[in-house]
């Protein structure tokens, strides 16, 4: 079972509170602002800053176009 993209409406990043989108391909959980990504374990989004990765320019403006 996939996350539910409803789910995405309501979840924000928790360090910025902007909004997340999610990349059905690597389970994750994007805030373009803050340049991160959160990974999403067993269908559930894991929002700890310290458990995100940190994208690349290249990834972040791949996701803005």
């Amino acid at each position: 079972m996939a996350l539910k993209l409803a789910l995405t409406d309501i979840l924000a990043c928790p360090v910025c509170k902007g909004k997340l989108k999610y990349d059905k391909t690597t389970a994750q959980l994007i805030c373009l602002a803050d340049k991160l990504a959160y990974p999403i374990r067993e269908n559930i989004p894991v929002l700890i800053a310290d458990e995100a990765v940190q994208l690349s320019s290249e990834e972040v403006e791949q996701w803005r176009s």
